[in-house]
């Protein structure tokens, strides 16, 4: 699952951890993070601050908060604040040259089938205005497809717009970047809420289907340590595996998530076109909901080299928890994250 799939449609703001990060950084590093009023790029701007970073927030709309940062705090902390669009180079230029930075964390920007790729044109607009390091929040998906990311087929979209986005950025910037790829977000079982707080069943597509439950704020910290580190962070590696500590079956994780806030939730599966509805009634668009819905049917994508059954016990998913420590310094279980973030479902 990927940050844009999952983008927290009840706009719960996470919780802040003080968790020090590994080897941090002997001076401050101008860094520019795009996407901060996500998740993921929220929690990346923070904890590249905790580092010493500057930090300068492109964002899309000035006004809009940053979840865990106040404005008050965003002041206090030496904030930059530009507007900018990963869709319009133009902006880009204009924020690289407001922030001083070389360092940028970008997001992918997906396009609709059959419209101008709108990536490869933001990449070369970083490199022209001078950022000489990229990390790029890309997905697991693409690792499934190792070691031939160039095949990745077109109608796997999620594998294949990120697969594109990393290969692009190994034409523009070398070997001058790093693709964190995290696995699936604890975040979407907010699509659960509303049925959470009604009580009874919660209706899952498929909920044999296990996931890695990863935590947001973990993928951020790790993409902080590594924005602000540089190349050499990760020993000259272009992508980082990033997954949850626990592989857990959807349907105990609804479980969990009703222990958590003390009710008996009972779990009903759906297929088909309910479970696009489900799906979508979630916070999905259509399109993400049908092929997410495809997937787990599938249990996998067309022309992977594994399928998500045997990445959960492969050597590649304890690689990517232990990156999770690594670069982030800690791995949050789902309780934990279903704890800080109790109120959503309550």
């Amino acid at each position: 699952m990927t940050e844009r799939a999952s983008k927290n449609p009840l706009n719960i703001v996470p919780s802040i951890r003080t968790t020090t990060l590994p080897h941090p950084p002997n001076m401050a590093t101008p860094v520019l993070v795009f996407g901060a009023t996500g998740a993921v790029g929220s929690a990346c701007a923070r904890h590249a601050h905790s580092l010493g970073a500057t930090v300068t927030l492109a964002v899309r709309d000035t006004k809009k908060p940053i979840p865990g940062l106040s404005f008050e705090q965003e002041k206090a902390g030496g904030y930059k604040r530009v507007q900018a669009d990963l869709t319009q180079p133009g902006t880009i230029t204009e924020a690289v040259a407001q922030s001083g930075a070389k360092h940028a964390f970008i997001y992918l920007i997906f396009s609709p089938p059959g419209a101008p790729d709108p990536n490869r044109p933001a990449l070369e607009a970083l490199k022209a205005a001078g950022v000489e390091f990229v990390v790029f929040l890309s997905s697991f998906t693409v690792a499934l497809y190792e070691p031939a990311i160039d095949r990745v087929p077109a109608q796997e979209f999620i594998p294949y717009s990120h697969a594109q986005v990393e290969l692009a950025l190994q034409d523009v910037f070398g070997a001058s970047y790093v693709a964190l790829r995290p696995a699936g977000f604890a975040s979407n079982s907010l699509r659960w809420a509303g049925m959470v707080k009604a009580g009874g069943a919660v209706k899952v597509p498929y909920p044999e289907a296990s996931f890695d439950w990863i935590v947001p704020e973990d993928i951020g910290r790790a993409g902080a340590s590594i924005l602000v580190g540089g190349p050499s962070s990760t020993g000259g590696k272009t992508n980082v595996l990033l997954c949850g500590p626990e592989v857990i079956s959807q349907a105990d994780a609804v479980k969990i998530i009703g222990k958590v806030v003390g009710k008996e939730l009972g779990v009903e599966g759906v297929s088909g076109e309910e479970a696009v509805k489900v799906l979508a009634a979630g916070g999905f668009p259509e399109p993400i909901a049908r092929y997410l819905v495809k997937t787990l049917a599938a249990n996998g994508h067309e022309g992977a080299t594994m399928n998500a059954e045997t990445f959960w016990g492969s050597d590649q998913y304890k690689v990517g928890v232990e990156n999770v420590t690594k670069y982030a310094g800690k791995a949050t279980t789902l309780v934990e994250w279903a704890t800080e973030n109790k109120g959503a479902f309550e």
